[in-house]
């Protein structure tokens, strides 16, 4: 890229750069372009050849001098050199861009570390959140956020800085945020955690578990091998299983929140922490699953095509030309599969539905009712439309002794446990009489105690 009017007057003022590297590169290429006079300051001025058309290059102290706020592009292992021109930069403003290799590495963040190196200065936390692939495909791509702190004035100019290359400037604060700021690059999907890990502990549980009573089980007490079963007919039982489960647990902390006020009375008493933090990553749990029915909708329709499943077709058609034998048009049979394909259509229809509205370019377009609306009673009818296909499924088969395999119960019994318990605390919940107190205390109300510390009855 380069600016898109290299040769014409800048009108918004001066801007000035310590350092040449990859990021401060890019910022001054987005500066030019914005229309602002950008001065770079360096230690070799004449290695020059990288840095944007139509930037100036000088020494340090030279570039400070040009504008009053400089832009500290270099990692905090260098910020000593700063030392040596405190009185040049004294009354700047300087804006600190760096992040660590890893959280809290240092005992105080970057920014307070240069603004105690340099006390005449004015520091501002600024840009950190923002990489230099994203200042060059500008606001095409990747996040347009710039989080500052800093005091007052100072901030003021970052964010009007911030604001004039097209970018979202959010205040922050002072400057005792920025420690947080400079540990929130390096988080990792930090609402993605827990979800992946009982995404991962429940498909390796049940691998285990489906492993051990189809494979293990038939060749232990009738001596063949299906372990073929393995890469198909488990993975597809496994995947709707966790996908079913996972989408019950993004329902079941609102269950339990709503048991919570109703048992306390009120709703200004806190949530348990471990509530707090499941409340927080139900969208994640609900994509998970999403992800899971995916997989179980893409392994079904490989079926017809198994060898496995056509062998045995055709082996039992010829079983019936041998015997002379017609099959017989079972109408209970016929109802039993058009539910079961018509509930599980239906339920991932509405589980696409659930996930397209998470996204943020369609959560943004629809109001807090709509999208409640959405999220909530759509998705209990979703869950609902899900167990019901799950059920369908199992039919009568939880009654023969021969589906308990070493005693085991089948693993779509198992699927059910949480959805059902979710279902009817659901069901409870809505129920006029409860609903009604629920809806109270969510509005404001607080259940009193009818008696005071005395033991007289309040009036």
């Amino acid at each position: 890229m380069t600016p898109l009017c290299p040769d014409a007057n800048n009108t918004l003022g001066t801007v000035c750069i310590f350092g040449t590297g990859d990021f401060g590169r890019s910022l001054g290429l987005r500066l030019l372009q914005a229309g602002y006079s950008v001065v770079f300051g360096s230690r070799n001025p004449q290695n020059s050849s990288l840095l944007p058309k139509g930037a100036q290059v000088l020494s340090h102290v030279e570039a400070a001098q040009t504008s009053r706020v400089i832009f500290i592009a270099v990692h905090r292992e260098n910020y000593e050199f700063l030392s040596a021109f405190s009185q040049e930069l004294a009354g700047k403003v300087l804006v600190d861009i760096s992040n660590n290799l890893r959280k809290n590495q240092y005992p105080e963040s970057n920014a307070e570390y240069l603004a105690k190196l340099l006390p005449q200065a004015n520091v501002v936390k600024a840009f950190n959140t923002v990489s230099a692939w994203a200042l060059q495909s500008g606001s095409l791509d990747a996040s347009r956020q710039v989080f500052v702190c800093g005091d007052c004035e100072s901030k003021q100019m970052v964010m009007d800085i911030a604001r004039s290359l097209g970018l979202i400037a959010l205040d922050q604060g002072s400057l005792l945020a920025a420690n947080e700021l400079e540990n929130y690059p390096l988080q990792l999907f930090p609402l993605w955690r827990l979800p992946m890990y009982i995404a991962t502990g429940l498909t390796a549980a049940f691998f285990i578990y489906c492993v051990l009573t189809d494979v293990v089980y038939t060749f232990v007490t009738e001596g063949k091998n299906i372990s073929y079963r393995i890469v198909v007919s488990i993975a597809n039982t496994i995947f709707p299983i966790v996908s079913l489960i996972m989408l019950a647990l993004c329902y079941l902390p609102g269950v339990i929140a709503a048991i919570l006020q109703l048992y306390n009375g009120t709703k200004y008493k806190r949530f348990p922490n471990w509530l707090d933090k499941w409340m927080l990553c139900r969208k994640q749990l609900g994509l998970v699953a999403l992800a899971f029915a995916f997989l179980h909708v893409l392994y079904s329709l490989v079926i017809p095509i198994r060898y496995y499943v056509r062998q045995r077709q055709n082996i039992y058609t010829i079983s019936l030309v041998k015997d002379n034998k017609t099959l017989t048009f079972d109408s209970a049979m016929s109802w039993r599969s058009d539910s079961f394909y018509t509930l599980g259509i239906l339920g991932f229809g509405l589980y696409v539905l659930l996930g397209i509205t998470s996204l943020p370019s369609v959560s943004n377009m629809v109001n807090w009712r709509e999208f409640r609306f959405v999220q909530s009673k759509l998705g209990h009818i979703t869950l609902l439309l899900c167990t019901a296909h799950t059920l369908v499924y199992g039919w009568n088969k939880f009654l023969y002794l021969s589906r308990y395999k070493w005693y085991l119960p089948p693993a779509y019994v198992l699927s059910l446990i949480v959805p059902c318990i979710v279902l009817v605390l659901k069901l409870i919940l809505i129920t006029p009489c409860v609903d009604r107190v629920i809806t109270r205390i969510r509005q404001g109300w607080e259940r009193k105690s009818v008696h005071d510390r005395s033991g007289q009855p309040l009036i």
